[in-house]
Order: C-alpha cells, then structure tokens, then sequence
C-alpha cells in the first residue's frame, strides 16, 4: 500500500516519534523511506566562525540526517535523505510531490526556533494540501504510537471525502489485520433543533452504509457508533476510550447542517488526539 513514506525529520521529540513509526511501516511494508530536512529560510542561518561563514541551520540538518540513517540501519529499510533550504510549509509538499511519496509521516508539535517546522500549523498545512495521505503524530507524553494497529477509527458523515477516507482506513485495517471502527457524531450545536430521534436514525443509517462498503472492501471486523457532542472532542475522546491505535479522517465534508468534517475540525483533531492521524485530500 505504501511504495515510499517521506519523513520530515529536525531534532525534536515529536520528530523522533514520528520517525519510528514511519521506520516500522517502511518494514513491514518494505517501503523505501526519504528523510527530510528542512533549514529554514525564515530563520537567520548564517555565522562568523574566525573567518569562515558557516550555515548553522544547514550543519544542524546534516547532523540530524546522519542520526536519522543511523536509526533505520535498525529496521533495514532502503534509506534516502536530502537537505533543502525554504519554507518548511511548502518544500514539504512540493518535495513530496516530486520524488512520488505516497505518504508522509511528521510530528506536529515542535518547540520553537531551529525546530518549529513541526509545529502544527506546518503539520496542518501539509495535511491540508499535500496530494497523498497524510500520518501526523503527536509528540507529547501521553500520546501513542503502536504498529501493526488493531483498531482503525474512521470518523463519518456520509460525504465523498469521508468515503474516500473510509475505503483507504479499510485497505490499512485489511492489511493490519484490524478492527475497523466507525463513529459519526451528532453536533451539539444541532441538538434540540428538529427531531433529535431522527438524525439519530439517519446517522445509523449512514453507519450501516459504511459498514457495507468497508465489508465489500475485505474488512472483517466492524463496529459502529454515533456519538452526540462537540465533534472534534467526541472523535478524540471516542480514541481513547475505545483504545484505537489510528484515527484516518478526510480534511472536507458536506456544507450546512451536517457540516463534520471540515478542516477546521480536522485540524482541531490533529492537535489533540493522542494517536497517530492519516488525513487524506
């Protein structure tokens, strides 16, 4: 399923997370992974060593580079890895793009100065635009990153992005021998507005209709639930609750009413799940 995983890396803990995971897949997948290291033209680079003018940025990315090779000589994975000099936001994507990666992996938290192209607003850019799926992993003490998964979540309203998110979560359930997890939440804005008992109904219906075409898709095992709340909450919550190793979800729904998986909450939950998140265009 994945030929080629592209790996942003820098020297912060999500980054290193993030590096791990995508190291485990490139070996069970015999994926070829690319490290990536971005030195950022938005940040002063350049210093005065006696009379030689170093790129502090630049030697920092080849020390990380070098680490990184030398943690996937663990995994025996076939390794590539380059250095680029620009705006972390868009040489991720565009590089991505050029080298044919059919996925990027990349913490989305950082700490600020050398290490802030994993901060979350780059992370969420990239799963915004990038043209492949995207895994995001959150660096913090009380996240998680387990592989092979045994539980696949899959948020759902019933749009053509939702689908899409939900026939690539079941090819990775299939191929991880996974329970494939269903939910669709009930905004609580909505609630009280018209007949509470009849969105339920139509939510289960939907839930039905995806269950089919997760089955029709070779998945085995498929729950479903509707949830009613704050959406990006309940789809978070839902993940710890239900102990889901991935959360896959797509970064645009339906307008109006059953307005669930917009960007916005895409992001909202990149941010604050604990678990690895596969986003798709």
């Amino acid at each position: 399923m994945y030929d080629h995983i592209l790996v942003p890396v820098d020297e912060s803990d999500p980054s290193s997370v993030a590096l791990d995971h995508a190291l485990e897949i490139a070996a069970d997948r015999n994926a070829t992974v690319s490290l990536l290291y971005v030195a950022d033209t938005n940040e002063p680079s350049q210093t005065r060593l006696g009379t030689e003018v170093v790129d502090v940025l630049e030697e920092t990315g080849e020390e990380v580079l070098a680490d990184a090779r030398d943690r996937a000589d663990a995994y025996d994975v076939t390794v590539r890895s380059k250095l680029v000099q620009g705006n972390p936001r868009d040489v991720i994507v565009r590089y991505g793009s050029s080298i044919g990666a059919d996925l990027v992996v990349m913490g989305t938290h950082g700490r600020g100065g050398l290490e802030r192209y994993v901060l979350g607003s780059v992370a969420a850019h990239v799963a915004n635009t990038a043209p492949m799926p995207v895994l995001t992993i959150c660096g913090t003490d009380d996240s998680r990153a387990t592989y092979p998964y045994e539980t696949v979540l899959v948020p759902t309203d019933g749009s053509d992005h939702a689908t899409t998110a939900l026939k690539h979560a079941a090819a990775v359930a299939t191929q991880t021998d996974a329970t494939l997890s269903l939910l669709t939440v009930l905004e609580e804005s909505m609630l009280g507005v018209g007949d509470d008992d009849e969105r339920r109904a139509k939510a289960e219906e939907l839930l039905d209709e995806a269950a089919s075409t997760a089955r029709s898709e070779g998945v085995e095992d498929v729950v479903t639930a509707v949830e009613s709340g704050s959406v990006a909450r309940e789809i978070s919550g839902y993940a710890d609750t239900e102990g889901a190793d991935l959360i896959v979800m797509g970064t645009h729904g339906r307008q109006g009413v059953d307005q669930h998986l917009l960007g916005s909450i895409t992001e909202r939950v990149l941010r604050t799940a604990s678990v690895p998140v596969l986003t798709l265009n």
